[in-house]
């Protein structure tokens, strides 16, 4: 999915960190970074790093991302493309809402490298990207992406990469409505409360992509997004599922273990965003009342 070349993206909306150095580090090297990977692949909570990690600084640059003024920079580089689809969501999200009377204080988001500070705990490039309710703030290592194309098999299209952002911007929403604590609830096997909530996330990014090529830059009017194309649909699709469990069990452990699941295979990943892209409606994207995922 291309953004529009003379959209106006506003990078006040995205903190750069990255270069800022951290004292942040993961136990047992390659190996124990691969764990915390699985385990919190789009997740939501760095607290649940439990012991891997110290307790390390990092630096808190307020410097946002750099260089990102328009839908062009967005086509050309990731970090503006990140600032783009952030712009995109926090211009979706106000007016969808508000048709159910439900505010939408606009989350923050970061873009970091190596390790950063948050309100849940110190975390690394490792935990991959995620979403902290208790700063409401969404966290992004550019790096990643790379990783999930070279290690899960992804697509390395526009839209496999915005929708990963718009996962995260979906834990925010289920932040404002109260559900998003329901996956602490029920953490772990194929049908808990930490897999339903996830399965949310997927389906709000996909509701988030039924609109994006309608929702106006507010500056200029023009959609920030082109119409989706059957390869972009293909790229989203490609990433949801080279994050589900049983693909990253397989690749880590050679067999899979649905007990342990956090976040859905990759057919109920594909389905749950395909379910929201195609309905437009947040009302099916209601996995806690599905009788099956």
């Amino acid at each position: 999915m291309s953004f529009n070349d003379n959209v106006q993206l506003d990078p006040s909306q995205v903190q750069d960190r990255r270069g800022m150095g951290t004292g942040v580090k993961v136990g047992g090297g390659i190996g124990g970074g691969l764990v915390l990977l699985i385990a919190l692949l789009l997740g939501i909570n760095p607290n649940m790093l439990g012991g891997l990690t110290d307790g390390g600084t990092a630096g808190q640059s307020q410097g946002t991302a750099p260089a990102c003024s328009t839908g062009a920079d967005a086509d050309a580089r990731l970090d503006c493309r990140i600032t783009g689809t952030v712009n995109s969501l926090n211009a979706f999200w106000p007016g969808y809402l508000k048709k159910y009377n439900v505010q939408y204080p606009q989350p923050k988001a970061v873009i970091f490298s190596g390790g950063t500070n948050t309100a849940c705990g110190a975390a690394t490039s490792e935990v991959g990207p995620f979403y902290c309710p208790t700063d409401t703030t969404a966290y992004f290592d550019p790096g990643f992406f790379q990783e999930l194309v070279d290690r899960f098999g992804s697509s390395g299209g526009p839209l496999a990469q915005e929708y990963v952002v718009a996962h995260e911007f979906g834990h925010h929403v289920q932040n404002l409505l109260g559900d998003l604590e329901r996956a602490q609830q029920d953490p772990k096997g194929p049908e808990s409360g930490s897999v339903r909530t996830e399965l949310q996330a997927d389906c709000y990014a996909g509701l988030w992509a039924k609109y994006a090529s309608t929702t106006p830059d507010p500056k200029t009017g023009q959609p920030y997004l082109q119409p989706l194309t059957p390869q972009d649909v293909n790229d989203a699709l490609s990433a949801a599922a080279s994050v589900g469990d049983d693909r990253i069990q397989k690749a880590a452990t050679g067999r899979v273990s649905p007990e342990g699941w956090t976040h859905g295979s990759s057919e109920e990943r594909q389905r749950w965003f395909s379910r929201g892209y195609q309905s437009g409606d947040i009302n099916q994207c209601d996995t806690f009342s599905a009788a099956t995922l």
